[in-house]
């Protein structure tokens, strides 16, 4: 019989999965990688912090226009520039994405929460930027 088999010929997997393919409450989560946070609420709170700040992070990076044209940047630079930004908003995404994956019900609220603040941040600012503008041109 070989390694990793059962006398039945299937393969013997032990499968010790600590979450489920559900919610679950609890500060017991497992946050991107093994072990973390682990079973402190300080670092499950700290874990929260984290998730929420990133997903604010990915609302503003996709709000980044383009250079506008006139400013004296070379269109390779501009582009290398979008390109880097780009890149880092959807390694940001993708970590927000992995740690929803922890079906963690904090988790998930600061996650919605964080996007919320952030694409509220931006269209303020906007909505700012876009007064200000109007008020110059009506002078």
């Amino acid at each position: 019989m070989a390694m990793g088999t059962t006398s039945d010929g299937t393969m013997n997997m032990n499968m010790n999965m600590q979450s489920g393919m559900s919610f679950e409450w609890g500060t017991n989560a497992i946050i991107l990688y093994s072990g973390w946070p682990g079973h402190s609420p300080g670092k499950y709170i700290v874990a929260l912090v984290l998730v929420f700040c990133m997903a604010v992070i990915v609302e503003v990076l996709s709000s980044i226009t383009s250079i506008k044209e006139g400013t004296g940047v070379p269109p390779m630079t501009a582009a290398l520039s979008h390109a880097c930004v780009y890149g880092f908003r959807v390694a940001v995404s993708y970590l927000v994405m992995l740690s929803l994956m922890s079906f963690n019900v904090g988790v998930f609220i600061v996650a919605v929460i964080g996007h919320g603040v952030g694409f509220f941040y931006v269209k303020a600012k906007a909505l700012t930027i876009k007064q200000d503008e109007d008020m110059n041109n009506n002078v």
